[in-house]
């Protein structure tokens, strides 16, 4: 059974950092492809950064790029998102998502690729 649980969310002023995390169970982050997906009230939810696995090749949403990095930790089993210069337009419930399937180096920013997902949690900058 596949679990993934975030942490990190909170409060801060534009400008600002947070780092969000994301610990699997039931799998192995190392091997499968994983993304961090967001949603905004009345949004639909939105590519922010994905990995595959293996390789660990990278990818980001155009409004992320240079602020946001993804990376992951094998021994603990735990995906990240480090997010700098936050703005309000960050503003939303951030996901952490995996796939199956094996993918070297792909990665995937479409939600339907996606087969597990964890719970969210809140990301709200300050202007």
């Amino acid at each position: 059974q596949v679990q993934l649980v975030e942490s990190g969310g909170g409060l801060v002023q534009a400008g600002g950092s947070l780092s969000l995390s994301c610990a699997a169970s039931g799998r192995t982050v190392s091997y499968y492809a994983m993304g961090w997906f967001r949603q905004a009230p009345g949004k639909e939810r939105e590519f922010v950064a994905a990995i595959s696995g293996g390789a660990g090749t990278t990818n980001y949403a155009d409004s992320v790029k240079g602020r946001f990095s993804i990376r992951r930790d094998n021994a603990k089993n735990t995906l990240y998102l480090q997010m700098n210069s936050l703005k309000p337009e960050d503003t939303a419930v951030y996901y952490c998502a995996t796939r199956n399937g094996y993918s070297s180096s792909g990665t995937y920013s479409a939600p339907v690729s996606y087969s597990y997902w964890g719970q969210g949690t809140q990301v709200t900058v300050s202007s």
